[in-house]
């Protein structure tokens, strides 16, 4: 996380509601011989106490969970990188705009019976955001072709004890200057990812 506090304004339930929809971030745990980390999508329940995921068996973290671990999922959104011709103010350097969120908790393994419950929670998640697509269901498969594939990931959940977020979006600038910046990489271009980052931008508070 950034040092800087004007880049965690935020809210807990802000940066809750953010990981929520990204809803895929990077999993780490303390391994034997240096962190162990995973890209994995989860869920978030609608108390904000817990959060869910499935991992490969042969999964290293997976196979550490012999008791529960100390973990911290990483979240990223939009980013970009800023020139400091953007601001057009002089004595400006570069820098890269971001938003990030943390969540850190204690993560276990849950019994393998809850691995359909999951894995059906999961797609639905996903698969609802596809509408009007017909749902894919597990229900489509053949049963003993799920069967096999449950066989091979294990559910885990972690509860969140702490979250914090950094939306580094040049809140240390003027309004202006900061719209400038934001409009600039607007027009440019990049993606959508940074025409998100720029509408993020242009509603960040700034020194004004």
């Amino acid at each position: 996380m950034h040092p800087n506090p004007v880049y965690h304004t935020e809210t807990a339930q802000a940066n809750i509601d953010f990981a929520r929809a990204r809803a895929f971030g990077v999993l780490a745990v303390n391994g034997e011989a240096g962190p162990v980390m995973a890209h994995v999508p989860f869920l978030i329940d609608e108390s904000a106490e817990w959060l869910h995921l499935h991992l490969v068996r042969s999964n290293p973290i997976a196979r550490a969970l012999k008791n529960p671990l100390q973990a911290r999922i990483a979240v990223s959104g939009a980013d970009g990188y800023v020139s400091p011709d953007w601001y057009e103010v002089p004595d400006q350097v570069p820098t890269w705009n971001y938003v990030a969120v943390h969540l850190t908790g204690t993560l276990e393994l849950r019994p393998q019976d809850e691995i359909r419950d999951l894995l059906d929670r999961q797609s639905k998640h996903f698969e609802d955001q596809l509408d009007p697509k017909p749902p894919w269901t597990t229900d489509k498969m053949t049963p003993e072709v799920l069967e096999k594939m449950m066989r091979q990931i294990v559910p885990c959940r972690m509860k969140i004890e702490s979250v914090d977020g950094t939306w580094k979006l040049n809140q240390n600038k003027p309004d202006a200057v900061r719209m400038r910046a934001a409009d600039h990489m607007d027009a440019y271009g990049m993606g959508m990812e940074t025409r998100l980052l720029a509408a993020m931008m242009r509603g960040a508070g700034g020194q004004d």
